[in-house]
């Protein structure tokens, strides 16, 4: 048995997909449920999360612009990344939340099914919550769902490596772009899950993880205007939740309420909003048409 030193990490963020400190240069230890130091991870400022944003907005546009199927081709990229770093990931989860590493393989197979999943829906949801409308009279009607734009999500703190893939992936998949917060006591796993995103063909700025305390940073990312989503699925603090909501308000954004599930369509949905366009029938006949 060896007895060399385990060389401890400091984890650091993942912004507009490069790994910078905190702007604040702090970071903060994180520990095992039995108290053992496992690593250092970097504590997010209101710049970086302000940085967080500027970068999904930057992104938000081309990502949307992609083609689906070429959107699900990325995502299952990247389940086919973490598919083949389970075993680490396995190993984290174990640390970070004492579960046995049977038990945490379980979980990241889990979240490498959902990343699937959701690749798999890129091409289709569109269909399925879109189409023609009958209208009556001469027209053509179209409704087309699009994505929001920004996503700030809170990820969940006791499960932070699934419940982050499941509140990620449905904004992605759908064309917005992402900022979330990583589990407060348990980073570790979201924040590696920065290196597969960033080796997945993902354009940079798509996700963006902070890590940090959810109580300074999660209002600067509800009040900020150019959010247009917040995810406080994650959020178990009821006197948090409800203050964060009413930030949210003040600048319309959709808000998924705590303890909020749901399948993947209605995942789907939650992120997109619907252009109606109406279109003369009349002058499609007139170009060799008809209705």
């Amino acid at each position: 048995m060896s007895d060399r030193l385990r060389v401890k990490k400091t984890y650091k963020l993942y912004l507009g997909g490069k790994f910078p400190r905190s702007e604040s240069g702090r970071s903060y230890p994180v520990s095992s449920p039995d108290g053992t130091e496992l690593a250092n991870a970097a504590l997010a400022s209101r710049k970086d999360a302000r940085d967080a944003v500027a970068a999904a907005r930057k992104a938000q546009r081309p990502w949307a612009g992609q083609t689906s199927y070429l959107r699900g081709q990325i995502l299952y990229r990247a389940a086919e990344m973490l598919e083949g770093r389970a075993g680490q990931f396995a190993e984290e989860l174990a640390e970070a939340t004492g579960a046995d590493v049977h038990e945490a393989l379980g979980v990241v197979e889990a979240a490498t099914d959902r990343l699937v999943h959701y690749a798999g829906w890129t091409d289709k949801y569109t269909s399925v919550l879109g189409g023609a409308n009958p209208v009556a009279g001469p027209y053509f009607n179209h409704t087309t769902p699009e994505p929001l734009g920004v996503i700030a999500v809170i990820a969940p703190q006791e499960d932070p490596f699934l419940g982050l893939i499941e509140a990620v992936a449905p904004a992605i998949a759908s064309g917005n772009t992402v900022v979330v917060l990583a589990s407060e006591t348990k980073p570790l796993p979201a924040l590696s899950f920065g290196e597969v995103l960033a080796t997945s063909d993902l354009p940079g700025g798509v996700v963006n993880v902070l890590s940090g305390k959810a109580a300074e940073v999660a209002p600067h990312l509800a009040a900020h205007a150019d959010v247009n989503g917040l995810d406080l699925s994650g959020v178990a603090d009821a006197e948090l939740a409800a203050s964060l909501e009413a930030a949210a308000a003040e600048t319309l954004k959709v808000v998924r309420r705590p303890g909020k599930g749901g399948d993947a369509l209605s995942l789907l949905r939650q992120w997109t909003e619907y252009k109606t366009v109406w279109h003369p029938a009349g002058m499609a006949a007139a170009a060799g048409g008809g209705y």
